[in-house]
């Protein structure tokens, strides 16, 4: 074939899609705006699906997933903790220590959830179901799924009926009574969501976060995934480089025009940026008729999480430590940013490696009320970062040498994150499967013929790195085959 596709960005989704492309005969051009990607750490968070590590032979070219073991440790009362392992019979142990009532119950609430968490897994690596779609080929895609789920059993497909939608608070006091327990799962549940766990569809963000993961493991593995990709052959990557406008002729795209004004063909473009912004930003909206723009400008993008970074003088004294000891607290921090606050008790959650740590800190969101983002508000959440790890890793204070903080507008200008959202489009229940990130594009095609879209704001979001650019670019090259010609 040797037709020229563009793809815009170069995250796990952006190069996936790139090299199946690549080896549908396509010639494969990928444009990052970055100048170089960062050395150093694994940095894809979240579960790579089986059928990527296949199809693109990632084992082959060495591909590391790294599975911290213990996943998580929590402080407890009086200096205790509470320490999650990858082995379900030694968390148990762990948790007999504060409840031997939880402990009990530890192995069933395993298997439980993660028999659920193998059923969206089912969902994930499938397009979304096409539930108006016509034609044979419909009716058998929805008829395969169903197939899938129904090998849950009667009891297996209630459960999930019944679970996904309830607030993850619910779940957890239905199962167990150790506060500190109860808010390590917890978070889980509200993970990069503007939400509290006692929203509803918080179980979906706690089970989407099990998914390819160990029984009893509820946080997203790390991997090379994304510096792998990026290092194999088969495809050209420019960096420093920006996508400025999506070029359409007679609703077929024909290229992409740079920021420096060089013009690219191509009979195919996939966009890894955020839906809004590669439809009413690179894309010309009169494209778009005016009710489908309307319904894009109301996708949620609403991003809660900072990320502070901490350089030591000597090592931090653990490796996963979270502060998130009750549902009450985790309530409490998101209700401050319902008002446009930092969380003064915020969801901390911090990864120790070497000399440095690695804080996720939740809520705190992108409009603040009354002020921006600025140098003052940045110190002051490392200052409380600080303060907060230190009163449970005593001395760690002193130890800090330097600190950088990304605030959400900081995620939004550095990585294209709308609003500071990892996912582009909030993973709530509402915005999930079909109805992710509209239904109108939930099948990652536009109204443009050619355009397609590959970012986290589709199914199944950033938990899957690189399974969105898969979808994406196979239902690309289905939706193509029988064509004869493709524009200049």
């Amino acid at each position: 074939m040797n037709a020229r596709a563009v793809v815009i960005g170069a995250g796990a989704n952006e190069l996936v899609a790139a090299h199946v492309l690549a080896r549908g005969g396509w010639n494969v051009l990928v444009l990052d705006r970055t100048a170089a990607h960062a050395d150093g750490a694994p940095e894809a968070v979240g579960w790579v699906a089986p059928a990527i590590v296949r199809d693109l032979e990632l084992e082959r070219h060495g591909l590391k997933i790294q599975r911290p073991d213990p996943w998580v440790s929590a402080p407890v009362a009086d200096g205790a903790r509470l320490v999650l392992w990858n082995d379900v019979t030694r968390s148990a142990e762990s948790i007999r220590r504060f409840s031997p009532n939880d402990a009990a119950r530890w192995p069933a609430f395993c298997e439980q959830m993660s028999t659920l968490a193998r059923a969206l897994e089912t969902l994930s690596m499938a397009p979304p179901p096409d539930l108006m779609g016509e034609g044979i080929a419909a009716l058998a895609e929805l008829g395969g799924l169903a197939l899938r789920l129904r090998r849950m059993g009667r009891q297996g497909l209630e459960d999930l009926l019944r679970i996904v939608p309830m607030p993850i608070a619910d779940l957890l006091d239905d199962w167990f009574e150790c506060d500190a327990l109860k808010g390590v799962l917890g978070a889980a549940g509200v993970l990069h969501l503007h939400q509290g766990p006692r929203a509803g569809g918080t179980t979906l963000n706690f089970l989407q976060n099990h998914v390819g993961c160990a029984p009893g493991v509820f946080r997203p593995a790390l991997s090379n995934v994304v510096r792998l990709l990026g290092a194999l052959p088969g495809i050209e990557l420019r960096r420093g480089v920006e996508a400025a406008r999506i070029e359409v002729r007679e609703g077929q795209v024909t290229g992409v025009s740079l920021a420096g004004g060089e013009k690219i063909p191509a009979a195919l473009v996939l966009s890894g940026a955020d839906p809004r912004r590669t439809l009413l930003g690179l894309l010309d909206p009169g494209w778009l008729d005016p009710e489908f723009a309307r319904t894009l400008r109301g996708m949620r993008s609403r991003g809660v999480v900072a990320q502070v970074t901490l350089t030591l003088d000597h090592a931090a004294g653990f490796e996963t430590l979270a502060i998130a000891p009750s549902l009450d607290y985790l309530e409490r921090a998101h209700d401050d940013a319902k008002y446009g606050r930092v969380s003064q008790q915020p969801y901390i959650e911090a990864r120790a490696e070497d000399r440095s740590v690695h804080a996720h800190v939740q809520f705190a969101p992108y409009a603040l009320t009354g002020a921006g983002w600025d140098d003052v508000q940045r110190d002051a959440l490392a200052d409380l970062v600080v303060r907060t790890l230190d009163a449970h890793a005593p001395g760690l204070s002193t130890a800090v040498t330097a600190r950088g903080v990304l605030a959400p507008p900081d995620l939004e200008r550095q990585f294209g994150w709308p609003e500071g959202q990892m996912h582009h489009a909030e993973p709530a229940l509402d915005q999930w499967l079909w109805m992710r990130p509209t239904p109108e594009l939930a099948r990652y095609r536009t109204p443009i013929g050619g355009l397609y879209l590959c970012g986290p704001g589709m199914h199944p979001g950033a938990w899957m790195p690189g399974a969105s650019g898969y979808h994406a670019a196979r239902n690309a090259l289905q939706a193509l085959r029988d064509r004869p010609t493709f524009p200049s």
